[in-house]
């Protein structure tokens, strides 16, 4: 994994990071407590893919504690990132951090996928922990523009994921200091 980050950008990781460990002591954002393993599991997990984000609209569903959107609005400002949870303590989370980090790219939702009507279609949706894949692209196609395509982070087991009938590419990531098995499917519709 090769990227260069600006000292503004570390800054902003980091600062994120301490605050998903904040807020996790109260309102339950994520199972994983531990700092390092938040680093490694969250922070670099998301940071594995952000060479396959294009510039256009981005939609990440089912973004719980904001992984991987605002990971990806901090490193890519110029991309207009949507956050979308149906939970509301995590919308005020990430509420939170758009405001401690100033990130004017990033836009909270508040809704279920379903419901969710936004002006424009998105030239990316993005998922980590949300639902299978053929879940996921049932639910939010609506939402991806003609040629559109969705990044979706899994793990070991994407043998199990009912992709048979998309054009899909399956990417094999590599990222430090975590040994589960992660892959990206790169699906465009």
């Amino acid at each position: 994994m090769h990227i260069s980050l600006s000292d503004k950008q570390i800054q902003q990781l980091l600062r994120y990071l301490s605050l998903i460990l904040k807020w996790n002591r109260v309102y339950n954002l994520s199972a994983i407590r531990d700092p390092i393993e938040s680093l490694k599991k969250h922070l670099l997990d998301s940071l594995s893919i952000i060479h396959f984000v294009q510039p256009g609209l981005l939609l990440d569903v089912g973004s719980g504690a904001g992984l991987p959107g605002i990971v990806i609005a901090i490193m890519k400002p110029e991309t207009e990132v949507f956050v979308l949870d149906s939970v509301g303590k995590k919308c005020r989370f990430m509420q939170a951090v758009k405001s401690e980090l100033a990130l004017e790219n990033l836009i909270v939702v508040n809704s279920r996928v379903e419901s969710f009507k936004p002006k424009k279609s998105f030239s990316q949706i993005t998922s980590r922990a949300f639902a299978e894949a053929s879940k996921t692209i049932q639910l939010t196609k609506h939402l991806l523009e003609e040629n559109g395509r969705y990044l979706l982070m899994k793990g070991s087991n994407i043998e199990e994921e009912d992709v048979d009938n998309f054009n899909m590419k399956v990417h094999s990531m590599t990222v430090p200091f975590v040994s589960d098995k992660r892959s990206l499917l790169e699906i465009q519709l």
